[in-house]
């Protein structure tokens, strides 16, 4: 009893970590709007404000639109975003003020402490404030870090939250100071701060953290601990180079910043872009891939499979379920496609592991979103397999789900027969909705999809077998 109670308390169940990031992010979000108020005046406060949320949709789109593939949950990247913009903020704010004062005092100097402070102290801290967003999710929701497109996308969602309360802060002391002083409009400090920070360089922060992403993502795909810790250590350390290098770029001369700018930002800017669109591609080839065994084995059927590896036929499909049977129609093909996908990814990342027995929960997951996938397949699979017939995916043909007709009303083929529900082995039958009834089980098949790692069996093995 005493130790099954240690083990609860030294590992909290996911409501009790829930609840505790909901009040930490509370708390630091109405501590950093009250210290950045004080220090830029309530009119500067609501100026910066405003001018500070213009790039934020457009950048959180971008990331989104990279996540599209094999999209993760909104809480999740709720949560980075929230810990950019309220926790990392505050923690970077307090420690800058406090190294910068220290030093200050220490030389007696203030001019070379405000350059160390942004040159040494500020890379440091900020970057580690936002990469700790990142450890908490590669700690405590592995499962949905699965590869460096994910890391991408969660750095991406943390440094434009860091970015989003920066911007107010400098954009509301601008304003306060162009107010002092008296400045017309176009010669004024804010627009000379609005063009640098949001028309010019929207991208610094994402580009600086998405670094310490990809280490995390990178070290998600590998099963040796020292590549698990020094990856990411390495993501880290590039991010706060490149930092350092982009604060320091008005310390070089009077074109130092347009030489950093000109020659290291934009060409690492047009590198991850090149990166991001290449890493969204291969993912959906691997959707393709590992999808098409699951398919040859009777899980899915083969029309699925090319819609699924499609954001337009996705999309199509959606449609048409909405047209078909309203908003929980198309609910239920969008989370058919997120559980397609995110099988297929974990699936890959234990081939490019090595094998299932490197995963610890791989056959557990597996089995979830298995079960996960038939119990909306009724709704789901007509549509995406009339989208790929519309999408030209495929050629139309004979014995292809046709449009209005429930999966359901149809004999199930090869392991699908057998209902592969998780829950079997310990219920006895899966949970079925009780609007509706599904077919009885039919016996249960010799063996599940191969795991990765084991000879995969080929259609005419698994007719066979079946």
């Amino acid at each position: 009893m005493f130790r099954a109670l240690s083990r609860v308390l030294a590992r909290p169940s996911a409501g009790v970590r829930t609840c505790v990031l909901v009040v930490l992010l509370t708390a630091t979000g109405i501590a950093i709007l009250e210290l950045v108020r004080e220090q830029t005046g309530t009119a500067g406060f609501f100026v910066g404000l405003g001018l500070a949320l213009l790039p934020v949709p457009p950048l959180m789109a971008a990331f989104r639109w990279l996540g599209r593939a094999a999209p993760g949950p909104w809480r999740q990247l709720l949560f980075c975003f929230g810990w950019g913009a309220c926790t990392a903020a505050l923690i970077a704010i307090l420690a800058n003020n406090f190294a910068t004062q220290w030093v200050a005092a220490a030389t007696a100097d203030p001019s070379d402490a405000d350059q160390l402070g942004s040159v040494v102290i500020a890379p440091v801290v900020e970057e580690t404030a936002k990469a700790a967003a990142l450890f908490l999710v590669f700690a405590f929701r592995r499962r949905h870090f699965a590869g460096p497109a994910d890391g991408f996308v969660l750095a991406g969602f943390t440094a434009t939250g860091f970015a989003f309360t920066e911007n107010i802060l400098y954009l509301g002391n601008a304003f306060y100071e162009d107010v002092a002083n008296g400045t017309g409009v176009l010669d004024s400090v804010t627009a000379a701060t609005f063009f640098v920070r949001v028309v010019l360089s929207p991208f610094a922060h994402p580009l600086f953290t998405v670094l310490t992403g990809l280490g995390f993502g990178a070290a998600s795909l590998s099963a040796r601990r020292s590549r698990r810790i020094g990856l990411p250590l390495l993501g880290l350390a590039l991010a706060m180079a490149t930092h350092a290098l982009w604060n320091g770029s008005s310390h070089f001369g009077e074109y130092g910043f347009y030489a950093v700018y000109g020659c290291v930002m934009v060409p690492a800017f047009g590198l991850l872009l090149w990166l991001a669109v290449r890493m969204r591609r291969q993912r959906l080839r691997a959707v393709t891939a590992e999808l098409s065994v699951y398919a040859g084995a009777g899980w899915l059927s083969p029309a699925e499979v090319p819609a699924l590896a499609s954001l337009p036929a996705r999309s199509l499909a959606r449609g048409l379920a909405r047209a078909a049977g309203g908003r929980p129609s198309a609910r239920a093909v969008s989370r058919y496609a997120a559980d397609a996908t995110a099988l297929a990814v974990l699936r890959h990342r234990a081939r490019r592991r090595g094998r299932a027995a490197r995963e610890p929960d791989f056959a557990e997951r597996e089995r979830e979103l298995l079960h996960a996938l038939w119990l909306r397949r009724a709704t789901a699979a007509p549509a995406l397999a009339r989208a790929a017939v519309l999408e030209e995916l495929l050629p139309a043909r004979s014995g292809l789900p046709q449009e209005g007709a429930p999966a359901s009303a149809r004999p199930p083929t090869g392991a699908l027969a057998a209902v592969p529900a998780p829950r079997r082995h310990l219920a006895g039958r899966p949970e079925r909705p009780a609007s509706r009834r599904e077919p009885e089980p039919g016996p249960e098949p010799r063996r599940e999809p191969e795991p990765p790692g084991e000879p995969e069996p080929s259609p005419g093995r698994a007719g066979a077998r079946r």
